[in-house]
């Protein structure tokens, strides 16, 4: 999954992209490079990052959204607002990507009025000191959530939340035992994380930046050994290579 970020303000890249000639060119060699979905957000999801209406959301979409449309393949939308996944999933997006882990009960409405996959992240600082076990608390809430709803479970797509009320330490022990995400009281989860520049690398590290990619893949190759199905990233052409010749020597052994 390669990185949209249509935002003048994204941690890692913002700016650099906010302009649709300079979107679609990277849409586009993110494709090249092996990029299944186009992950596009028009308002950042860092934390700390300052908020912005539905329509100014809508208004940036709309001037990137069908040209990206053209290109082929699927599109999943990096929103956390029910009024804003809508009206793109309407204009033709695949996939409803919530940051906020269907904290507004609406997108589960959403999600099921177009049967569309939804990838719900954990955003939650850990409550009883054990962070695999309180992300468990909140895939066990979500799946009943949606299913009282009706919406069919097997849509859903979660995401252990690297970066969002977690501490680094948080953040290594979830790495280190993704394994045990991907089963739930018996059924296989689908997974996906996003790893890619995230802080927890640059403070073990040092690194700034765009320093992180080398370790960004190193992740990406131990999550998929974990079983992750997704890894969200920036630098798509490094990191693909890295993960299909990792998905050769373990998921076509």
């Amino acid at each position: 999954m390669g990185i949209l970020n249509f935002t003048p303000d994204s941690f890692s890249d913002g700016g650099k992209y906010f302009n649709r000639d300079a979107a679609m060119v990277h849409a586009a060699q993110m494709i090249e490079y092996g990029a299944d979905v186009i992950d596009l957000g028009a308002e950042s999801t860092r934390p700390g990052a300052t908020p912005i209406s539905v329509d100014e959301e809508l208004a940036r979409l709309k001037k990137v959204l069908p040209s990206i449309r053209k290109l082929g393949v699927p599109i999943s939308i990096d929103t956390y607002k029910p009024e804003v996944a809508e009206k793109v999933l309407m204009r033709g997006a695949n996939i409803i990507n919530d940051v906020h882990g269907l904290e507004d009960s609406r997108m589960i409405d959403v999600a099921k009025k177009f049967n569309a996959p939804v990838i719900v992240m954990h955003n939650e600082k850990c409550s009883d000191g054990n962070i695999i076990d309180d992300i468990k608390k909140f895939f066990r809430r979500t799946l009943a959530n949606c299913a009282a709803k009706k919406f069919n479970t097997a849509r859903i797509i979660f995401d252990p939340g690297i970066g969002f009320g977690k501490t680094t330490a948080e953040d290594l022990e979830i790495v280190r035992r993704l394994d045990e995400l991907k089963t739930l009281d018996g059924q296989e989860i689908t997974l996906m994380i996003g790893l890619s520049r995230k802080s927890f690398i640059g403070k073990t590290l040092g690194l700034r930046i765009d320093e992180r990619d080398e370790a960004t893949g190193a992740l990406c190759v131990h999550a998929i050994s974990k079983g992750v199905d997704l890894v969200r990233v920036h630098n798509v052409k490094m990191i693909s290579r890295m993960c299909l010749t990792t998905d050769k020597l373990i998921k076509e052994a």
